[in-house]
């Protein structure tokens, strides 16, 4: 079966920039997929899907995506589809989103049905970095949010330590925080965050080391085992975010044990569907977490969210309004997301908005 291929790069703004880490972030970049059936652009049904790659995560680059999109040319078949390079995950996940959408292959349990569970399934918020999280954690309790996720290794030390403490003080009852390193720490800092996570109300901390990207296979493995160590060593559970991003890795990290949480993006994996099957399988403890993608990438994650069949901790989708132009945004960040409101997500509206 052929059909119409279309693809349109967007540069979207933030509508307040993304400290982490890695930098301040104030631009979304992608590639937005589109597949019609028929003889014409308007002769059958369509498919869309999102290529939203981060690089530093060590995805293809936005460039690569563009030029693999020209190279498909505008008729395609399956044939001409499965041959996309392995290495560009984000491109294979949008175009399988995009099919799956079609009804023709690799198609999403929770597309065809109902959720797995409950119709709805908590969500985090996503607090700034910095001082500025002292600020907003109030008005996100009084909205109904009981987990709060912190971008820390931003700043020095010393000085994120002290907030913890007043951050901590902020939390309503019950409330309890994800710490996201974004892989930021060495050793020495790791440990000094993870014995006072001990005596705090906090869930998990998130990647709080990682390798370069650019680093050898000994650094890697070097890493890999400081943080098989510091979860062995303390009580607070780690959870694994950048260092997941193919099916392999997770593969690697389930063979190795991993105590932890697996932070999944689905945007991100080639092949989500298959990592989350096997994480399933092995009933590990799974975390569904945004890429800070457009309402097409999050329809499809979310729907992901929904199929999950383990227990449902709090999804790292509460991350909209995100965008300047609000008709690119995903679900608004509440307590809950409700598998309705996934089914309402407009892809071919995000499509017309970065047109």
């Amino acid at each position: 079966m052929r059909v119409r291929f279309e693809f349109r790069r967007y540069r979207l703004p933030f509508r307040t920039p993304v400290r982490t880490a890695h930098g301040s972030w104030s631009v979304r970049e992608g590639v937005l997929v589109r597949l019609t059936a028929g003889s014409d652009a308007g002769a059958g049904d369509s498919g869309y899907g999102e290529a939203a790659p981060i690089p530093w995560f060590g995805t293809e680059a936005v460039e690569e995506v563009e030029a693999e999109c020209r190279a498909l040319g505008e008729w395609v078949d399956d044939r001409r589809l499965n041959e996309v390079p392995p290495h560009f995950r984000c491109l294979r996940n949008a175009i399988a989103s995009a099919r799956s959408e079609l009804g023709e292959t690799r198609a999403e349990p929770a597309a065809k049905g109902g959720p797995a569970g409950p119709g709805y399934l908590p969500c985090a918020a996503l607090l700034p970095a910095g001082r500025r999280a002292l600020a907003e954690i109030g008005t996100k309790a009084e909205a109904g949010f009981r987990v709060f996720k912190w971008k820390v290794g931003v700043g020095d030390v010393a000085d994120e330590l002290g907030l913890f403490d007043d951050l901590c003080g902020e939390l309503p009852p019950g409330g309890r925080l994800r710490l996201d390193a974004n892989g930021a720490w060495n050793r020495a800092q790791a440990e000094r965050w993870l014995e006072r996570c001990a005596e705090r109300p906090v869930e998990f901390v998130e990647q709080p080391c990682l390798a370069s990207s650019k680093a050898d296979g000994a650094e890697r493995r070097r890493v890999e085992d400081l943080l098989l160590g510091l979860a062995g060593d303390f009580p607070t559970p780690i959870g694994l975010d950048e260092a997941l991003i193919t099916e392999s890795d997770v593969e690697r990290w389930m063979a190795a044990g991993w105590p932890g949480i697996f932070v999944v993006k689905p945007s991100l994996i080639g092949d989500p569907a298959t990592a989350l099957a096997k994480l399933a399988n092995a009933r590990a403890a799974v975390v569904l977490s945004a890429a800070l993608e457009t309402a097409v990438g999050a329809r499809a994650g979310l729907r992901m969210a929904f199929a999950w069949p383990g227990e449902p901790r709090a999804l790292g989708f509460g991350v909209w309004p995100l965008f300047s132009d609000p008709r690119c945004d995903g679900p608004a960040a509440a307590p809950f997301i409700r598998y309705e409101d996934v089914g309402q997500l407009n892809p071919e509206a995000v499509w017309n908005a970065v047109s």
